[in-house]
C-alpha cells in the first residue's frame, strides 16, 4: 500500500451539481489520488449528489479543519462558493474546469492526471488573491455581513428609478452618485462583473479595490483604484428596491439611510496552479485577445 503524500494527506473533492458524464471523470481522480496514497474526502453536497457514500463526506468547515488541499471540478461559480468558505482555514485551491470561462479553475478535464500529479508531488505555482468583507447597518446595527472573491455590488431593481449612493472612504466624502449601482472589486473580480461594466483589469498582486459605477448619470463618474486599506462606505441617499450582494448572494430590501461598510478581509485565499502558468496567458485565452478576424468573418 503506497504511503501517504507528505505535502497533501487529506484531499478533499468538491463536484458542481447537475454536471453532464461527470461521475466517470470523478472516479478516474478518486483512484488516482488513492493510488498516489492521499485520504480523500467529498463535500457533503458532492457526496448526496453523487452518491457517493464509500468515502467521508465533510461540511466546507470540517474540510477546513482536516484538509490539507480542495480540488474543484466546476466553473468559477463553484470555486468561489468554496472559496468564501474555507477562506478561513488558508487551504490552498486547485482548480479543473467544467464551466466556461475557468479564470479560477484553469485545469483542463482533459489530461488532468498528469498535471495533478506533477502538483500534488510538488510542482506547481501558488498564488495568494484578497477578499473584501462587508456589513450593511441600519439604525447603528448590523443587519447583514458577508464575505466575496469577486465583488460586492449595490443595485436598484428591475425597473425601478436609478439609486443615489453617498461613497465615502477612509472617512472622506467622494461623491455623491446617481446611477444603476456600484460595483465595488477585488484585482480577482476585475475580470467579472467590473470589466463588463467598464472598470480596468487589475492584476491578482495588487494591492487594490476598484469602485466602477454601473450606468452612472453623469458621465464624469469613471472608475477609480483605491488603496486595499480603504474603508469604504455606500450610504442608500434614495431609491427603490436597492440590494447588495457579495459574489451574488444577494441582501434585498435596504432601505434609505442603510449604509454598508467594505473593506479588505484579514482571510486570504491560496490557489495552486501548474508550473508555467501565467496570469496574462489565462487573459489571453479568456479574453479572446488571440483572436483574429478569417477570411469569412470568423474569429480563429
Amino acid at each position: 500500500m503506497p504511503a501517504k503524500h507528505a505535502l497533501f494527506n487529506t484531499i478533499a473533492l468538491v463536484v458542481r451539481q447537475n454536471t453532464a458524464g461527470i461521475e466517470a471523470p470523478v472516479r478516474s481522480l478518486l483512484a488516482f489520488l488513492k493510488e498516489g496514497g492521499h485520504s480523500v474526502v467529498l463535500e457533503a453536497e458532492t457526496a448526496a449528489h453523487l452518491g457517493m457514500a464509500d468515502l467521508p463526506a465533510m461540511t466546507p468547515d470540517q474540510i477546513g479543519q482536516h484538509a490539507s488541499a480542495a480540488i474543484v471540478m466546476g466553473g468559477d461559480g463553484t470555486m468561489l462558493g468554496l472559496a468564501r468558505q474555507l477562506a478561513p482555514y488558508d487551504v490552498p485551491l486547485i482548480g479543473i474546469n467544467q464551466g466556461r470561462l475557468g479564470f479560477m479553475t484553469d485545469i483542463a478535464l482533459e489530461g488532468m492526471l498528469p498535471v495533478l500529479a506533477q502538483m500534488l508531488a510538488g510542482s506547481y505555482q501558488a498564488e495568494r488573491r484578497t477578499l473584501l468583507e462587508g456589513s450593511v447597518r441600519r439604525d447603528g446595527k448590523e443587519i447583514h455581513v458577508g464575505l466575496a472573491v469577486n465583488d460586492v455590488v449595490v443595485s436598484r431593481g428591475a425597473g425601478a428609478g436609478m439609486a443615489e449612493l453617498r461613497v465615502d472612504v477612509d472617512g472622506h466624502f467622494m461623491y455623491n452618485q446617481r446611477s444603476d449601482g456600484l460595483i465595488i472589486s477585488t484585482p480577482t473580480g476585475s475580470t467579472a462583473y467590473a470589466l463588463s461594466a467598464g472598470g480596468p483589469l487589475l492584476h491578482p498582486t495588487l494591492g487594490g479595490i476598484v469602485l466602477v459605477p454601473i450606468a452612472p448619470h453623469a458621465l464624469s463618474n469613471r472608475p477609480i483604484v483605491l488603496p486595499d486599506s480603504s474603508a469604504i462606505q455606500i450610504e442608500i441617499v434614495r431609491g427603490r428596491d436597492i440590494t447588495v450582494n457579495f459574489d451574488m448572494q444577494t441582501f434585498a430590501s435596504l432601505q434609505a439611510q442603510d449604509r454598508i461598510v467594505i473593506k479588505r478581509s484579514p482571510h486570504a485565499i491560496t490557489f495552486l496552479h501548474p508550473e508555467g502558468w501565467s496570469y496574462y496567458n489565462t487573459l489571453r485565452e479568456k479574453l479572446h485577445w488571440n483572436e483574429y478576424p478569417s477570411g469569412d468573418g470568423k474569429l480563429v
